[in-house]
């Protein structure tokens, strides 16, 4: 038998969410009961979701690992997947109300913005001038 890890049981409750857009997310959380009770429990080393930074902020699509913590450390599949659900609703949930992060129209989200000046002013102290230019010239190709 396979230990899953969180990482698959994220995925599987973005699979069984996107064959049932409509469904609500108690049926998504029977399913995945029924399919992980029984088995070993996720490791902790692995605690971790996909990325969707580009989607919402990290605050958000991480929002559920404490609560899959608890689960995996109180060995209760119940909060492991509530905690991924948490996590699910929060992807799906952001873009709605409030814009993808990597919408333009968010600039003022642009994480890159806020320190490409103080960025600059280091590779500027710290890089020799011809080097500076190759790197510019690279980037602008």
């Amino acid at each position: 038998m396979t230990t899953p890890t969180v990482t698959d049981i994220f995925k599987r409750a973005l699979e069984l969410r996107s064959q049932n857009t409509g469904g609500k997310v108690a049926s998504i959380k029977s399913q995945l009961l029924n399919e992980f009770s029984g088995k070993p429990f996720p490791d902790t080393a692995y605690l971790t979701i996909p990325e969707y930074d580009n989607i919402v902020p990290e605050e958000d699509w991480t929002a559920g690992l404490p609560v899959t913590l608890r689960g995996i450390q109180n060995e209760d599949w119940d909060d492991v997947i509530h905690g991924i659900l948490i996590s699910l609703e929060q992807v799906e949930n952001y873009p709605i109300e409030s814009g993808r992060e990597d919408d333009p129209a968010k600039e003022w989200r642009n994480r890159g913005k806020s320190i490409a000046e103080a960025e600059e002013k280091n590779l500027s102290k710290w890089m020799p001038e011809e080097l500076m230019a190759m790197a510019k010239r690279n980037v602008t190709n």
